[in-house]
């Protein structure tokens, strides 16, 4: 498995655009072939950072889901609402403890 988190900063004016496209397509993000887990974070103190993590079956379907048309269409409207670039890393989970 595959543990996908992603960084995002928003223009403070942009942030419910950001909402409102993730709103529309997290349930088809999260049952995009190989995606078994998507949760979306808000920084407490910087409320305009944002955190995706995603798990993945592996590095094959998250490269297939970064090459699909979903993602390009929410790519398209997500990046000009940046106020800065974002950061992503792909992390293999060694423990996870209830």
């Amino acid at each position: 498995m595959l543990v996908r988190i992603v960084k995002m900063s928003f223009d403070p004016s942009k942030i419910e655009e950001f909402l409102a496209n993730f709103e529309a397509n997290k349930e088809k993000i999260r049952h995009f072939e190989g995606c078994n887990f998507l949760e979306l974070y808000r920084d407490q103190n910087n409320t305009n950072i944002f955190f995706t993590y995603s798990y993945w079956d592996s590095e094959a379907d998250l490269n297939n889901y970064r090459h699909s048309e979903l993602f390009k269409n929410v790519w398209s409207k997500t990046k000009p609402l940046f106020n800065a670039k974002p950061e992503a890393w792909s992390v293999d989970k060694l423990e996870s403890l209830d």
